[in-house]
């Protein structure tokens, strides 16, 4: 058994290489075909209150300076709401410059949707007097992980100088707890607002802002615009559930934790909810039949989602880490 989990882990290991120079390969084809330099932080504005900016495509490298991810900021009558924080501190610093560039506001409360490196290293950027950290309270045990460690050691060896030795893991001052998993209401500067909590699909920490007024969904990594998600080792059954809370939103716009806005959510949400679907029920029954995944990977029929954006470069490991989570799913019965 311990050697069967060894071997699995470095199956995974291998494939999450294999995902990085692929999605690697993506960001520079965008980059050289485009003639473009590094993605430029510019905000765009998404209705009366909300603004975010776009990260590159791929994966974070020196050549995009780590800014892979998105980030948007609420403005308000009494402040700033910031939700998410970019993946360094240089970022995080430019981020606070835009926002000063859009108003005189000062940033009063940031959101974290979860504690992976793209979405918090440029936390130290924006804390201060008078600016209170929100995070889910699942991340106090995600933020004081030796991965967690390791991934900055790794980020300050890859993308030095935007991580290095100032770069450090910075947590929440106030750690949110979701009784039963009900939203929590909030009012901020006079606009209303609710953090949905779906903690597990993508991690252990996750959560989603829903600025009601503007009807305008800050999905985090839980939405993906136009392309196959990365589900890797995410369980896909919470990812399910947290999509059937998206919709009952009915929101004018969904802003995602990577790629592009939509104000059409509703095609994106039905394509991330039918491959998940088809991940569980091909996997599932391969684990079923006790047949090993290369064989299972080789025999299913790919053809419905070959041409979606991002496939090559993720389905494989989206199978592999669907094929272990059914396996777990299987022995809890």
């Amino acid at each position: 058994m311990a050697s069967d989990t060894l071997t699995r882990t470095v199956q995974m290991s291998a494939l999450l290489a294999d995902l990085r120079r692929g999605l690697a390969a993506m960001l520079c084809c965008a980059l050289l075909g485009g003639g473009a330099a590094a993605q430029e932080l510019k905000p765009v504005q998404a209705s009366k209150h909300v603004y975010y900016v776009q990260g590159a495509p791929g994966m974070a490298t020196r050549e995009n300076r780590a800014f892979n991810a998105n980030a948007a900021f609420v403005v308000t009558a009494e402040g700033v709401l910031v939700f998410d924080a970019l993946g360094s501190p240089l970022l995080g610093a430019q981020l606070k410059q835009a926002i000063a560039g859009i108003t005189k506001q000062p940033i009063r409360r940031v959101i974290v949707s979860h504690f992976h490196a793209d979405h918090f290293y440029g936390l130290q950027s924006l804390q201060g007097d008078g600016v209170q950290i929100w995070a889910h309270a699942a991340g106090r045990e995600s933020l004081g992980s030796d991965l967690a460690r390791s991934r900055l050691e790794q980020r300050r060896n890859d993308l030095s100088p935007y991580v290095d030795a100032n770069t450090r893991l910075v947590g929440a001052d106030r750690w949110l707890e979701f009784r039963d998993g009900a939203p929590i209401d909030f009012t901020f500067g006079g606009v209303k607002m609710r953090l949905i909590d779906v903690s597990g699909a993508h991690s252990p920490e996750d959560i989603m802002l829903f600025v009601v007024d503007d009807g305008v969904l800050l999905a985090g990594d839980l939405y993906f615009s136009g392309r196959i998600p990365f589900v890797g080792q995410a369980d896909s059954r919470a990812w399910l559930a947290a999509l059937d809370r998206i919709e009952p939103l009915a929101p004018k716009m969904v802003i995602p934790g990577h790629g592009t806005a939509s104000r059409n959510p509703k095609p994106d949400i039905e394509l991330t909810r039918a491959y998940l679907l088809y991940l569980r029920e091909k996997m599932g029954a391969a684990v079923r039949d006790l047949v090993p995944f290369e064989e299972a990977y080789k025999a299913t029929d790919w053809l419905p989602f070959y041409d979606v954006p991002a496939f090559e470069v993720a389905n494989r490991i989206n199978a592999y880490g669907t094929y272990l989570q059914m396996e777990r799913e299987l022995l809890a019965r």
